[in-house]
């Protein structure tokens, strides 16, 4: 018996290491680009992924803005990075995407002080509940509407230093995700419920946001030299959910000890789309590991991108 129990959890053991240098295993960013002269801006990029992507663009010697909602951890980072990459050209400017006022005024203040922008990373998530100042659903106004509404506000700087590019961190969640318009108009939102299920569905949602964004954005950037992209990292151990309650953060601490990885290994595949070469042609589509992949037709929907624009548009302002 004792030797059928080790023998078994051997070859579990064994399954869970070859998983780890296979199919867990995230493929690199090959690009060799240096940045010197070019401006980025990093939502989100006092941690996780945001920050190993703003720690590699500084090794580049790029200008790096940290566009972050807490001052702190922020300015932590800050000193983090330029200590880490002797680049002193990385800053922080205040962003909160749950305040359409933040976007504006961030936006207001971007382009009175920077002359340029090459790169925008719109890379700031969260799994949350409750509503925003504005009173979108959170998830819907943090991880679509302040991304949406910052990228337009930036859009002739960015055309205006191209070749330039807009890369949006989605995620695979899309796949389960769906746009309900009805649900959208009259409750600001992607969906109900707070439960562990029902955070998740609300991401997933918020995520297919990102992808049909990314989609329709890039028939709008026709004729012009900004090009955009969005992308899963990869299953990535960051602080996604640190704001969710304690349940979600039960059931899924042993997913991510187990199965996901470091964050500069999710950094890879937003630093190809940002700086990779060769892949202008393919605007408006959806990559992960570091290469473009097939999304389904609903991730694709030209009336359903087109509508959500719209709505986005007058949920804005913008309109």
């Amino acid at each position: 018996m004792f030797t059928l129990l080790s023998l078994t959890c051997g070859g579990l053991v064994g399954v869970y290491l070859l998983l780890r240098v296979t199919v867990l295993k995230m493929p690199r960013c090959t690009s060799t680009a240096k940045l010197d002269g070019k401006t980025v801006i990093v939502t989100g990029a006092n941690t996780g992924i945001g920050k190993a992507t703003a720690m590699d663009l500084a090794r580049r010697r790029a200008r790096v803005i940290l566009a972050c909602r807490d001052e702190g951890r922020a300015q932590a980072a800050v000193t983090d990075i330029q200590r880490e990459t002797g680049n002193k050209e990385v800053l922080y400017m205040h962003l909160d995407l749950a305040s359409l006022k933040s976007v504006r005024s961030f936006a207001e203040n971007f382009l009175k002080k920077e002359s340029r922008l090459d790169i925008l990373i719109n890379n700031a998530g969260l799994v949350i509940g409750g509503k925003t100042e504005d009173g979108f659903g959170r998830m819907f106004g943090v991880n679509h509407l302040g991304h949406f509404l910052l990228t337009n506000l930036l859009l002739k700087r960015l055309k205006e230093c191209g070749p330039s590019r807009i890369v949006t961190v989605s995620s695979m969640a899309h796949a389960w995700g769906k746009i309900d318009f009805n649900c959208i108009n009259a409750q600001k939102d992607l969906g109900k419920g707070d439960s562990a299920l029902g955070l998740l569905m609300l991401y997933s949602h918020s995520k297919l946001c990102n992808v049909l964004f990314t989609h329709e954005l890039a028939k709008r950037l026709k004729g012009t030299n900004v090009t955009c992209y969005s992308l899963h990292p990869g299953a990535i151990k960051t602080e996604l959910g640190r704001h969710s309650n304690f349940w979600w953060r039960l059931i899924m601490a042993p997913i991510f000890l187990l199965f996901f990885t470091d964050v500069v290994s999710g950094a890879q595949t937003s630093l190809h789309c940002a700086l990779q070469e060769g892949i202008e042609p393919l605007s408006g589509r959806y990559f992960s590991g570091c290469a473009v992949q097939n999304v389904s037709a609903k991730a694709r929907d030209d009336a359903a991108a087109k509508k959500l624009w719209e709505i986005s548009e007058r949920f804005v302002g913008l309109a």
